[in-house]
């Protein structure tokens, strides 16, 4: 694959197993980088294995939560169509809160995940959204903690749903990571497969 990790300057500065362990997430490809080593290393080692379930895993836990929240929106968009005039609820209430955060926008996300359609794929997005603070949601529901890496592992989930339904798994991954990877940098994610530095930023 040979992608550029470096200069993620939204990742914290954190040794990437450690990001793992509080998002209570594992690898499946059992890495040679010590344990201090960055989430840039690990993810250049596991692009050298080809491992690209990893490294969208990786990601999930190294995003903060409103860029995570975004990739997991993308996603959600590729999944629900190109339909614009018809997005599900649960989508546009994950996107509403990345564009304004407040305890308002995330209980609509939650609400939206309550009434959502059992096929509605795109809750995950929301459910990033709504556990996004670590907790089980806004108001009264703060007070509880949230499932450890409940709003990653919903990130997760909704990118590995998105890569299910490409047309090429790989191809459709390698999207996937550039759109992290650029978020990461700064970006809105808005990338093609050749090109990770768009130049615009994540709405706002």
């Amino acid at each position: 694959m040979t992608t550029d990790y470096t200069d993620l300057k939204k990742v914290p500065n954190q040794p990437a197993v450690r990001l793992l362990a509080m998002a209570n997430a594992k690898l499946g490809t059992k890495v040679k980088a010590p344990a201090n080593a960055s989430v840039s290393t690990v993810l250049q080692e596991l692009d050298g294995a080809e491992a690209y379930i990893d490294i969208l895993r990786l990601m999930s836990v190294a995003l903060p939560p409103r860029e995570r929240c975004w990739w997991a929106c993308l996603a959600a968009r590729d999944v629900a169509g190109p339909d614009v005039e018809s997005l599900p609820a649960p989508l546009l209430a994950a996107e509403k809160w990345v564009r304004s955060p407040s305890d308002e926008t995330r209980e609509a996300a939650r609400v939206a995940v309550e009434l959502a359609d059992m096929d509605d794929d795109t809750v995950h997005c929301a459910i990033a959204v709504v556990f996004s603070a670590d907790t089980l949601g806004p108001g009264n529901l703060a007070q509880y903690p949230a499932p450890a890496g409940a709003s990653q592992s919903s990130a997760f989930g909704m990118n590995i749903i998105a890569m299910g339904m490409g047309e090429d798994i790989a191809v459709t991954a390698k999207l996937l990571i550039n759109r992290a990877l650029n978020i990461a940098r700064g970006g809105n994610g808005n990338v093609t497969l050749n090109k990770q530095k768009d130049t615009q930023e994540m709405p706002s």
